[in-house]
């Protein structure tokens, strides 16, 4: 089965299957979640699979009060940032935007050399 991450289609039937159980077992009915924190979820590049999700709704339903699904972990944070980054992913996006900036030219005056911290040339030794 491909990761969670993949199948940002699946994440609104999966949501409300856990909402469904959270609400039997914490004894609330929670029968509402905001279009910005669904697409937030169905957004973020999850790392893990459905424990992940089950884990950010559990505490969504946990800290919600009323019949509204708060999830302060999505809402609080810019679209580019809603989800866990790795130090590769953090050196992958910044390369790309220097890139990007330089106009994709990789060497000379207009490069990325400075963007990315390099103030001189790469080595030709090999």
């Amino acid at each position: 089965m491909p990761p969670l991450r993949e199948r940002a289609e699946d994440i609104p039937l999966l949501v409300w299957t856990l909402l469904e159980e959270f609400s039997v077992r914490m004894g609330k009915k929670i029968t509402q979640v905001p279009r910005t924190t669904m697409e937030a979820l169905q957004r973020r590049r999850w790392r893990g699979n459905v424990r992940e999700l089950r884990n950010v709704i559990e505490h969504g339903a946990i800290i919600s009060e009323g019949d509204t699904l708060k999830v302060p972990l999505l809402e609080d944070v810019s679209p580019e940032l809603a989800h866990p980054v790795t130090l590769a992913d953090a050196e992958r996006e910044h390369i790309l935007r220097a890139l990007e900036r330089s106009g994709w030219h990789i060497k000379g005056p207009h490069g990325p050399r400075r963007p990315l911290g390099s103030s001189r040339p790469p080595s030709t030794a090999g």
